[in-house]
């Protein structure tokens, strides 16, 4: 009888501590891997000031925390370019990219998609950047003909130049901090980038400023998805689930707001990531933060 009872009391004990650990997504101390480029303020930068993992700041870092805390897992925010992002999520070295992807078919294709979240105006407005003396002169589509326009490769911002300003002659440039010197040395004569990277760069530079054009925005590219590896249905719905819940508790708009007044900091600076090739191939996953170079 007495060993009926600690049979019992052992499977009832196992069943709690079954119950405990499928309350969290993830195991204790499995790490989540998410590729980031943190040269796009204020979704995604470096704090300075700060050592290691937390170095990696702005909205699309505190998402990234979000959904590690709600799956009860480490979080491993793995540095590299915005090409390599998705590359690292096509080869399973990272589990997802939250970099300000934009919704595109071609994405849609190639990658699970989670849900839209919402940064603020980061997507839904969308401009062009001049150097200061030109600031106003470029109004209307018409007024890029011929103009060389800055774009980041595969990003939104190519594509409504491609869309929109048919008359410009496109340079795709790979990082927006590198970007922003070949614009002001003259490599090219605007760029194309998001209202809210706009204003960070206007912010910390003077020589900076609008170029009086602005994109008009389809309402699927004015928020962002995370682009996780096809087929893998079971974490894109807990992603989905942990989006609806952040969206449900309306902390978007707060994040938003202190990823811009983070990003306007002495301590904040958009860093470009050298990728290292892998196996003779481009394109593959940086490192730490030993890896970053100063914009």
């Amino acid at each position: 009888m007495k060993l009926k009872k600690i049979l019992a009391l052992l499977l009832a004990l196992c069943l709690i501590v079954t119950a405990a650990a499928a309350c969290g997504d993830g195991k204790k101390g499995e790490k989540l891997k998410v590729a980031t480029s943190p040269d796009f303020a204020p979704m995604a930068f470096v704090d300075t000031s700060k050592q290691g993992q937390e170095q990696y700041v702005g909205f699309d870092m505190m998402l990234a925390r979000y959904i590690a805390d709600e799956m009860g897992m480490e979080l491993e925010i793995m540095p590299m370019s915005f090409d390599a992002c998705t590359t690292a999520v096509s080869m399973g070295t990272v589990d997802m990219a939250i970099s300000g992807f934009s919704w595109r078919q071609d994405r849609e294709d190639g990658f699970n998609l989670s849900d839209f979240y919402y940064p603020g105006d980061n997507e839904s407005d969308q401009v062009v950047i001049v150097r200061k003396e030109d600031e106003g002169k470029y109004t209307k589509a018409e007024d890029f003909n011929g103009v060389k326009v800055g774009a980041q490769t595969s990003s939104l911002q190519e594509s409504l130049c491609q869309e929109q300003l048919p008359g410009c002659e496109i340079v795709v440039v790979g990082d927006l901090g590198t970007a922003l010197l070949q614009l002001k040395k003259g490599d090219f004569d605007a760029m194309a980038v998001a209202k809210g990277q706009a204003d960070v760069f206007m912010s910390n530079d003077s020589d900076v400023a609008l170029s009086g054009f602005q994109f008009e925005v389809d309402e699927k590219y004015t928020a962002n998805v995370i682009v996780l590896k096809k087929g893998n249905d079971d974490l894109t719905k807990k992603v989905n689930d942990i989006l609806k819940k952040a969206y449900d508790a309306g902390v978007y708009g707060e994040w938003y707001d202190e990823a811009k007044e983070q990003a306007m900091s002495a301590t904040a600076q958009e860093v470009t990531i050298e990728d290292e090739p892998s196996s003779g191939e481009e394109g593959t996953e940086g490192g730490e933060s030993s890896q970053l170079e100063s914009e």
